[in-house]
């Protein structure tokens, strides 16, 4: 996988139930514990400060309001590698997971591991914060 349109073909043939396919963006939308929950992850590309890319995969866990950590989070969202950060979703900011992978040496297989750790573990977060809803 050396670019972004090398991730969309292999989205594409490989199964996943991609709701939306913009020029940068992917969003796949994962079925959890046989098909009773769901999480929508985003695929997307970034560069560093060098212009190396990476590959971005991440899904909203739960609306910031009443979070402590803000400042810190939105820091952790504009760095290159990060975990936990905030993204804006419609205009409301939100925690996010997110993982961030340069395109050297990612694999297809690295690919769909990342798609299904970050998807599993947004969702187990996203039930911790929000008393077992399913928002995303």
């Amino acid at each position: 996988m050396r670019n972004f349109e090398s991730i969309r073909r292999h989205i594409n043939t490989t199964g996943y139930n991609s709701k939306m396919h913009d020029e940068d963006v992917i969003c796949i939308e994962l079925s959890l514990e046989k098909g009773t929950r769901h999480q929508s992850l985003f695929l997307s590309e970034l560069d560093d400060d060098d212009g190396r890319p990476y590959l971005r995969v991440s899904t909203a866990i739960a609306p910031t309001t009443g979070m402590d950590a803000k400042r810190a989070l939105a820091f952790n969202w504009q760095s290159v590698v990060g975990y936990l950060a905030i993204g804006d979703l419609d205009g409301v900011p939100y925690l996010q997971l997110v993982e961030n992978r340069p395109y050297e040496g990612l694999d297809a297989a690295e690919v769909d591991r990342l798609i299904l750790e970050i998807g599993g573990l947004g969702d187990r977060m996203e039930r911790m914060m929000s008393a077992g809803g399913d928002l995303f």
